[in-house]
């Protein structure tokens, strides 16, 4: 009776580490997985906001050569001796 005992103890504990091993396995994959999620997250954010300031950049290029082409207007205006 002792040796089916042990026997089964020893069954009981390899089921045990097996169930572990896989269950690091999974956790392994778990984190991988996370790791690449966060990782494309990263990148289309940055995308994101790469996009963002290049429109801000060419909305301000806009607003600047409009304001350029006022104060030219107005300094040539003045040259010509009109208020």
């Amino acid at each position: 009776m002792d040796a089916a005992k042990a026997e089964a103890v020893e069954s009981e504990l390899d089921r045990i580490i097996e169930r572990r091993a896989a269950e690091g396995r999974d956790a392994g994959r778990v984190e991988e997985l996370w790791k690449e999620s966060a990782r494309v997250h990263n990148e289309q954010r940055r995308e994101g906001h790469a996009a963002a300031w290049r429109d801000h950049h060419l909305r301000m290029q806009m607003v600047h050569a409009r304001l350029a082409s006022e104060h030219e207007a107005r300094a040539l205006r003045l040259l010509d001796g009109a208020p």
